[in-house]
């Protein structure tokens, strides 16, 4: 990876954070606080990422040297994500066993890491001054953790390694299973499947070489600590079967080895051969086939396909075997359970009607069945839930590009109906969904523009699907609708922009857009129409460079000052929050004195006793910096004010001493006198 070229630094490294910040870090082992210390970090540095992301280049020779600075804080968020990914996937025997080589990861990470922050060069990049605190905060942070790298318990280390080793006192096993199962966190058959995958991983990741004993007496050392937990909790199923004594007494049963399926340990429900003749759970084997493996867990041959034939033999002998010793046969999985539907049959016949209507030839069926399924599922969740079962979104999608506008307006506002939805906001986004609607945002009717727009707040509420809204040129768009749409239409675009430009990616969009501008012109419009609007999307904004630099062209700081004083609670906060942006940076002294000449100081004394918490806040830390400047000012006042009075004291005349006097002056040609 050190070898990527251009900008590849700052895109590696803005790579690195997202991952860490998207969901699925799940860690369930020892070094659980460790792990979630250090996830917690990267994820700080969010916002920093997307700033280098979006740095803009300079000529080559600086962008080579951006590229050489950068290169450090890429490889060691790598690593870092390399040891979270192992913290997140790895066996979790296995990383007890190793703790060693664990916590030698866990330092080299957090040294790289703290090392390239501290020789960050800031100066040579764009980085707003906000960022850059945060950013400080975490390699102060970092800074701490580098002199303590927490150890696991030795006491937990040492009952590990007798169970391993077979070196305790037999008297004490179930007392040190339970221990082991609460710290490893195995105490769910989903935990110890997980395991059970991940160390057979560990013979996948080995190239087909012989496991060894120390996987194999991992295997053994998970299969002693499932059996525990599975007798310690009956009704997580059997892990041993249960059967009842002549007393009535449940009493365990040993499964035969080859009944368990050898990736969860279970008792099989649905055995499938694989092509090299092994035998596994359907379930398993198929998580695993899922997961990108192409050989088989046991033998690590590769196979030759995945074909999976049920082994009716097995099947037939487990549950003879069941039917022995007194155990209810396990029950097989069918299809994966599916939510009830939420209407009758009657409801569901008339939605399949409709739907055959959308895909009719006739232009007037086609807008008769959009409108009728528009106002089924503005009527009520079942409907929403039945109309998407039955497949409606892929052939509404069709209808948005329909050159009648009615058609047009009809499917748009269908969808936007069934996005109230949770579940079906998933199945529009999959579908391809966007760049339709942003079709229609551009080309339809005023009303269906505007259901268009709030299709899209509807769908931006999810984050992920920010960057996906935000890559389509739905922005542009919807700052054209905010300029010139209907008020509603006015409406529905500034909240959609206000949602998508909470990810950072999005706000250069819209400051390159025209965002700024317009919603200037709202915010000082004397109707105040749009006015929380405009300035909560305004407040969003300044943090980023290039919006800042945009806001303070637009001379903001009169109307802010006043909206610090006169305007309501939330606009308050808001304003301050923009004018504490502009206060930050190179261009803080135009703005502190503008503000000073503004009368700031009042309002905002008033805001920080009587405003909401994040309007305290900033009013305390703009008053901070005010009354920096205030000083600054006056040391420089009163420094001139002493200039002034020394140019200005009369200076007596120097005497001349004759040694002073040139000798050109002594001559008879001199044509000046001589003196006596």
């Amino acid at each position: 990876m050190a070898g990527d070229g251009g900008r590849g630094a700052a895109e590696r490294a803005a790579a690195a954070v997202e991952e860490a910040g998207c969901g699925g870090w799940e860690f369930r082992n020892a070094y659980r606080r460790q792990l979630l210390a250090l996830s917690r970090r990267i994820r700080l540095l969010g916002p920093f990422a997307e700033e280098l992301r979006e740095a803009r280049r300079g000529p080559a020779g600086e962008e080579q040297e951006q590229e050489r600075a950068l290169a450090p804080l890429a490889e060691a968020l790598e690593r870092a994500l390399d040891l979270l990914r192992l913290g997140r996937d790895g066996s979790r025997i296995s990383l007890v066993f190793e703790r060693d080589k664990v916590l030698k990861k866990f330092q080299e990470a957090i040294a790289l890491l703290e090392q390239a922050l501290c020789d960050f060069p800031y100066d040579k990049l764009d980085i707003s001054d906000e960022v850059r605190e945060q950013v400080e905060l975490v390699h102060a942070q970092l800074k701490r953790a580098k002199e303590r790298v927490d150890m696991p318990d030795d006491e937990f280390y040492n009952e590990l390694l007798s169970l391993y080793n077979k070196s305790y006192d037999p008297s004490t096993e179930l007392d040190i299973l339970g221990r082991l199962s609460e710290k490893l966190h195995l105490m769910t058959i989903t935990d110890l499947t997980q395991e059970s995958l991940a160390l057979h991983e560990m013979v996948a990741s080995g190239g087909g070489q012989d496991p060894g004993e120390h996987i194999e007496k991992m295997s053994m050392l998970l299969k002693k600590i499932k059996d525990f937990v599975q007798t310690q909790n009956p009704e997580m199923g059997p892990p041993m079967a249960i059967k009842l004594d002549s007393n009535g007494e449940p009493r365990p049963v040993n499964i035969p080895d080859e009944f368990r399926c050898p990736i969860s340990l279970e008792l099989m429900k649905d055995p499938v051969i694989v092509a090299t003749g092994q035998t596994y759970e359907r379930v398993c084997i198929e998580k695993w086939l899922a997961s990108g493996h192409h050989t088989c867990p046991n033998t690590q041959q590769r196979m030759s396909n995945t074909t999976l034939t049920p082994n009716y033999v097995l099947r037939s002998l487990i549950a003879q075997w069941c039917e022995t010793n007194g155990i209810e046969p396990p029950k097989r999985s069918t299809q994966p359970n599916k939510p009830m539907s939420a209407c009758s049959s009657s409801e569901r016949a008339n939605i399949d009607a409709l739907l055959s209507q959308l895909c009719s030839p006739d232009p007037e069926e086609q807008r008769s069945a959009a409108a009728e399924l528009r106002l089924l599922a503005k009527r009520n969740a079942n409907n929403r839930i039945c109309i998407a079962e039955a497949g409606a979104i892929p052939l509404l999608l069709s209808l948005l590009s329909s050159s009648d506008l009615r058609t047009q307006e009809h499917a748009v506002t269908a969808l936007l109906n069934l996005s109230i939805h949770e579940d079906n906001k998933a199945s529009i986004i999959s579908s391809g969904a966007v760049p339709s609607i942003v079709h229609v945002l551009k080309n339809g009717s005023m009303e269906a523009r505007e259901n268009a727009a709030a299709t899209l707040f509807s769908l931006s509420v999810v984050d992920e699907y920010k960057v996906t809204i935000g890559g389509t040129g739905a922005i542009p768009a919807l700052v054209v609708l905010l300029s010139e749409g209907s008020q509603r239409g006015k409406k529905d675009a500034a909240a959609a922009l206000f949602n998508l430009c909470i990810y950072q990616g999005n706000k250069g969009r819209a400051i390159r857009a025209g965002l700024v501008p317009l919603i200037m012109g709202l915010v000082t419009n004397p109707t105040g129409a749009l006015m929380d609007e405009a300035m909560a999307i305004l407040s969003i904004l300044s943090s980023h460079p290039e919006g800042k630099a945009a806001i303070g062209a637009a001379q903001p700081v009169p109307v802010l000052v006043e909206m610090i004083g006169s305007g309501s609670p939330r606009n308050r906060e808001n304003a301050a929050a923009v004018m504490l942006h502009l206060c930050i940076g190179e261009q803080q002294l135009v703005h502190l004195a503008r503000a000073q000449e503004c009368g700031i100081m009042v309002p905002l004394r008033e805001l920080a006793l009587n405003g909401t918490e994040r309007g305290k806040r900033k009013a305390v830390q703009l008053l901070e910096r005010m009354s920096r400047f205030l000083v600054q000012q006056q040391e420089e006042k009163e420094a001139q004010q002493l200039q002034a009075m020394a140019e200005a004291i009369p200076h007596a005349p120097e005497q001349v001493q004759e040694t002073d006097i040139p000798e050109q002056l002594d001559s008879p040609s001199s044509p000046y006198p001589t003196v006596a």
